[in-house]
């Protein structure tokens, strides 16, 4: 009888670890492809997350693991949802919706403790999101020099390139999948030996903001020129070449009137104008709404998605004094859009004061791990790890106009970059790695 038991118990434990390794191998071949689906197949990338999640809250079931519930980023994403639940509950709106917001950060939590804890798996996402920024440098200068893009497109009406999409979204795009996957190379060649490998990395800078200026989206051109800016403190000989590559970016703008018109007035002649009355652009809307509906509701906000709901709401059509700027009705409904263009913002219109303040407290306890022990030395070692965590600081930094991530493809692209800066942290996480346990 005992030798019976301890077979079964054999049998079992073979059952638990083919599972297991079944379940990995699932959710691994998901997480590959998410790049991918990030440009075309947004609804798919949505079930990818989920079910990502899902897996993953299985596994800690089975394996009785839940030690990585002991990190500070988790503790502030878990009462930030909490403070997002509750507030959902008080306004009477959102609730499921404000409760299956979890998903996102357990979703996180896999990445960076099981997903990719494997650096085979890491390098084989580098390779992918590497792919996809190809691609898309290709489809924008296919559609600059063709008129339209393989699908037909051409420009966006306020004039962005498209590249090989069918709206506007491949500068954001771009600087999500060129900082991991095309970064890391450019670092390496400026680290050889000799003025080759200095030519060539600037080279693949320059061609990078170039087509980031024919692109024509500002926030994603910024993003780039902070990225850029980040990784030539931390790496010396990438400083002569980023330089380089950043004057002749403005070159390239100087002669957009002539190559690129309609690069030219967005870049240039619609930034100024939106600097010059901010209050009255549409950025500036969107922000005194939200800066509106967060004084008034400054505990609890407006539950999920609350300012989209509360936007044309005439009860919000009024200045911020304490800011300097003037009651007014500032667009009223007119200048309403479905999120308030800042991560901040929106959890503040969500949850309120506390909201932003959790949300800032889990955004500072992913950078301060992102780059832990990350010096000089490091950096050049390892490119990929700097590059990541030049990411996250990239995509939290507040003062920035963004979409919101409650929907694809920001969504994704901002929490699987957090993920993945979070699985490279040697070790990948306090705990040791499901593999080398398994």
């Amino acid at each position: 009888m005992r030798y019976t038991g301890r077979g079964q118990q054999a049998r079992w434990a073979g059952w638990m670890h083919k599972l297991e390794q079944w379940m990995r191998w699932i959710a691994t071949g998901l997480v590959i492809p998410m790049p991918l689906l990030l440009l075309y197949a947004l609804a798919p990338a949505e079930i990818v997350m989920t079910t990502v999640a899902v897996l993953f809250v299985a596994h800690c079931v089975l394996r009785r693991d839940g030690g990585w519930l002991r990190q500070g980023w988790v503790a502030a994403a878990g009462l930030l949802w909490a403070q997002i639940v509750l507030a959902s509950l008080l306004a009477g709106q959102g609730v499921t919706q404000a409760v299956m917001f979890m998903r996102y950060f357990v979703f996180v939590a896999a990445l960076q403790n099981w997903v990719l804890s494997d650096p085979r798996t890491r390098r084989m996402l580098a390779w992918a999101y590497g792919a996809v920024a190809v691609w898309l440098v290709a489809g924008c200068w296919q559609q600059y020099l063709c008129g339209r893009n393989f699908m037909g497109y051409g420009r966006w009406e306020d004039g962005a390139l498209l590249g090989p999409l069918w709206a506007p979204r491949a500068g954001q795009a771009l600087v999500m999948t060129a900082l991991p996957g095309l970064f890391p190379q450019v670092i390496d060649l400026a680290r050889r030996e000799g003025a080759r490998g200095r030519v060539m990395a600037g080279a693949l800078l320059l061609g990078l903001v170039v087509t980031m200026v024919l692109i024509a989206q500002r926030m994603p051109l910024l993003r780039l020129l902070l990225a850029m800016g980040l990784c030539s403190l931390l790496v010396p000989r990438l400083r002569a070449v980023a330089g380089a590559a950043v004057v002749a970016g403005a070159g390239a703008v100087a002669l957009s009137p002539l190559l690129a018109p309609q690069a030219y007035h967005k870049l240039v002649l619609n930034f100024v104008t939106h600097m010059q009355g901010f209050a009255d652009s549409p950025y500036g809307m969107l922000f005194i709404r939200a800066g509106v509906m967060i004084e008034r509701h400054p505990w609890f906000g407006l539950g999920f998605d609350g300012f989209r709901h509360a936007c044309p709401d005439p009860a919000y059509f009024h200045g911020l004094p304490w800011l300097g700027v003037s009651e007014g009705v500032h667009g009223a409904a007119v200048g309403c859009n479905m999120h308030p263009h800042n991560f901040y913002l929106l959890m503040g219109t969500m949850g309120g004061v506390p909201a932003m303040v959790l949300f800032a407290a889990f955004a500072a306890c992913v950078l301060a791990r992102a780059w832990r022990g990350l010096a000089a030395a490091t950096a050049t070692r390892d490119p990929q790890r700097l590059m990541l965590a030049v990411a996250c600081v990239v995509v939290l930094w507040p003062l920035q106009s963004t979409s919101s991530f409650l929907t694809q493809p920001t969504g994704g692209w901002l929490f699987m970059i957090l993920g993945w800066a979070l699985a490279c942290v040697p070790p990948a996480s306090h705990l040791q790695s499901v593999r080398d346990r398994d």
